[in-house]
């Protein structure tokens, strides 16, 4: 609607300024725009949204106010939801609630703020979940940073960089910014940060295994066994589980490891040697067992 023209005082969403030139489809410069016509429009403080209404006024100053006021209740809003959603962590902490990455996306063009947001959105899993609380293109500005601050979150820079002294402020603020020129190096990126969040998987990994072929009771000292390893080693720091007719009567550490009469940190398959257990007496002849340890593996996504 209407005819905008070349110095024209404009506004866009947040964004405001005055039309510096104006390009048509082909390319070409022109001095005005009616109805239905495509231009790209120069002049304009930063990026607008896509979908954002753009409004010629009577003057730059008029188009300054209402641009600073929208900023500023749009920053209110943003701060506003991000204290909103860090409540709701606090509250599902205490019924062990999955691990959130918070992230605010700011891009050179709408198309790939939409992108990652897709992109980063999908790596969520049960036990780790991203969720994406503000795009915007343009660059990384003071609002940014407080709503990054405020929620917790990690700024994405994509093909952008910060404004003023933004950089500053976000050292200030203890608010990390990543840059990136690539969508895939944002989802490495992520996924990385995801996998040190993830709780490692535990797996038992036998190392040994043998049999019981005497008993000694020392007295102050306990029951001592004299055994065989017929398989792998044991190691003074192993876990052993004592088995009597197929049931496992002991489960945990090892109090003592010898060869003889010496203390040793480990005995390999084939030798004679004497264990006792942790908190635990009740051995006899013929009891088998395998000794084991606890191996760490970590998740990956």
């Amino acid at each position: 609607r209407g005819t905008l023209k070349a110095g024209d005082p404009i506004i866009a969403g947040q964004e405001f300024g005055r039309v510096r030139a104006m390009f048509d489809a082909a390319g070409k410069q022109v001095g005005e725009a009616g109805p239905s016509t495509p231009v790209a429009v120069l002049g304009l403080s930063n990026a607008p949204n896509a979908g954002d209404d753009l409004i010629a006024v009577e003057s730059e100053r008029k188009a300054r106010e209402v641009a600073l006021y929208r900023q500023g209740k749009f920053r209110d809003v943003r701060l506003a939801s991000a204290a909103k959603k860090a409540e709701d962590v606090f509250s599902q902490m205490g019924e062990q609630a999955s691990a959130n990455i918070q992230i605010i996306v700011k891009a050179d063009v709408d198309g790939s703020c939409q992108a990652l947001k897709e992109f980063l959105e999908k790596l969520s899993i049960g036990e780790v979940r991203v969720k994406v609380i503000h795009t915007g293109t343009g660059g990384i500005n003071e609002s940014d940073v407080m709503l990054a601050s405020a929620s917790n979150a990690v700024i994405i820079g994509y093909h952008v960089r910060p404004t003023g002294k933004v950089s500053e402020i976000a050292e200030r603020e203890n608010v990390s910014i990543k840059f990136f020129n690539v969508i895939f190096e944002v989802t490495d990126s992520i996924k990385a940060a995801m996998e040190g969040m993830l709780s490692p998987e535990i797996k038992e990994e036998i190392t040994g295994s043998g049999d019981v072929k005497q008993v000694f009771k020392i007295s102050k000292v306990g029951t001592i066994a004299g055994a065989m390893l017929n398989s792998g080693k044991i190691e003074r720091s192993s876990k052993v589980r004592l088995v009597r007719d197929g049931v496992v009567v002991f489960d945990g550490a090892l109090k003592s490891l010898k060869r003889f009469k010496d203390d040793v940190s480990e005995v390999s398959a084939g030798q004679e040697f004497g264990f006792s257990l942790d908190n635990y007496n009740d051995l006899k002849e013929g009891d088998s067992f395998e000794a084991y340890r606890l191996v760490e593996i970590a998740k990956t996504i």
